[in-house]
């Protein structure tokens, strides 16, 4: 089966998703990486539940995000605690943006995925999960930021 190129972009969206959601999981029950990720691909991958059908997820971008994310975790989030204001150190951060953070650093700096792409599907899932909020900007600045850093010829 051939994916179309908007299906190819909707598993790319999906997999950086759950690369939050399981970074966060993560965090929060002290599974090691390598069981989150199993847990996420047989279970949440293409999954249906009472409110709709999972997407599929991109796996090889979600293991790469995850892999980094963890690996490159300290580098990462020297570069987020630069991008935030001074007031506001990484670990005061709401947890779901800490994740974000790291899955959308992982891909700024161990992919060639152009990052005003990655800044654009981050911003997305914050705006997802604080439709309300102020976050989606905040998430915006800080990935910026970030990606300047990183990558400045990109810009």
């Amino acid at each position: 089966m051939t994916l179309s190129g908007n299906q190819k972009r909707k598993m790319k969206s999906a997999a950086r998703l759950y690369t939050v959601q399981a970074l966060f999981q993560m965090e929060h029950s002290h599974q090691t990486v390598e069981a989150v990720m199993v847990e996420f691909e047989d279970h949440r991958f293409g999954a249906s539940y009472d409110e709709g059908e999972m997407l599929e997820g991109d796996s090889a971008l979600f293991a790469t995000l995850m892999k980094n994310a963890v690996n490159y975790q300290a580098a990462i989030d020297q570069m987020t605690d630069r991008a935030l204001v001074a007031k506001w150190p990484l670990g005061r951060i709401d947890p779901t943006l800490r994740a974000l953070f790291r899955a959308a650093g992982a891909e700024i700096t161990q992919t060639d995925t152009p990052p005003k792409v990655v800044i654009t599907e981050f911003v997305e899932i914050a705006r997802a999960f604080h439709p309300e909020g102020k976050e989606p900007s905040f998430v915006n600045a800080v990935l910026d930021h970030m990606a300047r850093e990183a990558r400045p010829e990109a810009f």
